[in-house]
């Protein structure tokens, strides 16, 4: 389980995170969701002891990540895809990560096989396309067998038999009762894989609910949440394409009258 109590955190005179609070259970997809800089990344940072908070407080399983002895046996994570070293073969880097958390070296063998990366185990990962490089790190985030993961992005690169595959195998593993809380902006994955929410808008909470709780009344789980973040946005658009605009009715200036002097007529010529 994750427990985040007023969590804050600023860059200088960017508030980042506003007081943030919520959780993430076990047996529950949970997904992370809102607009671009609306904190996700930082808050997810936060939680693995990446980043330091100004104020609040973050526990997994009842402890700071920091206090965790073994920390891929508790929590699994993918922020970024391509953490690894390019020189080095997908089971190596695999076994690096193993060893330095006292997990089995062939549980290595395992992941690659569970992620689809078995036939190319002995490839450099500096090699591999960025769907490829995903599935590596959500190989290194299934590792220790946690029960807690923590995924950014997780379907970035893959395609849609990828993307089938992680939402199969992020539902499966909370189906175990693992706790497993997933940021992406395809909310149409979020809407099919997520039992729960939590949305964020400039840092601070915006909704803590179910799926169908906020997609209730609205056409789709898309709509409810662009209602609901519209106003946080911190990049808006103007819309596309332009609305025409009528022509603006020019005002009728009268013309000044000029009084213009008589014509004299010849002389001996009558009119």
């Amino acid at each position: 389980m994750i427990e985040v109590r007023g969590l804050t955190k600023r860059y200088g005179a960017t508030l980042a995170v506003d007081a943030l609070s919520f959780d993430v259970r076990p047996g529950t997809v949970t997904g992370f969701l809102g607009a671009n800089g609306s904190g996700k990344s930082t808050t997810m940072r936060m939680i693995l002891g990446l980043d330091r908070p100004d104020a609040g407080q973050v526990r997994i399983g009842g402890r700071r990540y920091g206090d965790l002895r073994w920390p891929l046996r508790e929590v699994g994570a993918l922020l970024e895809a391509r953490a690894f070293h390019p020189g080095r073969t997908a089971r190596d880097h695999l076994a690096a990560l193993a060893a330095s958390n006292a997990v089995p070296w062939s549980r290595a063998s395992e992941v690659l096989d569970m992620v689809g990366l078995a036939s190319v185990a002995r490839q450099r990962a500096g090699k591999f396309s960025l769907g490829m490089a995903q599935r590596l790190g959500i190989a290194a985030a299934l590792l220790g067998d946690p029960p807690v993961l923590l995924l950014d992005e997780p379907v970035n690169g893959l395609d849609p038999a990828g993307i089938r595959w992680i939402r199969d195998l992020l539902t499966s593993l909370a189906a175990q009762g693992r706790a497993v809380f997933v940021s992406s902006h395809l909310i149409s994955e979020i809407a099919l894989m997520a039992e729960h929410l939590v949305v964020i808008g400039r840092g601070r909470l915006l909704a803590d609910t179910s799926v169908a709780e906020l997609s209730l009344g609205a056409p789709s789980l898309e709509a409810a949440f662009l209602e609901l973040t519209g106003a946080s946005a911190e990049y808006q658009a103007a819309p596309w394409p332009p609305v025409a605009q009528p022509p603006v009715a020019q005002p009728q200036v009268a013309q000044p009258q000029v009084a213009r002097p008589p014509v004299a007529q010849p002389k001996g010529v009558s009119s």
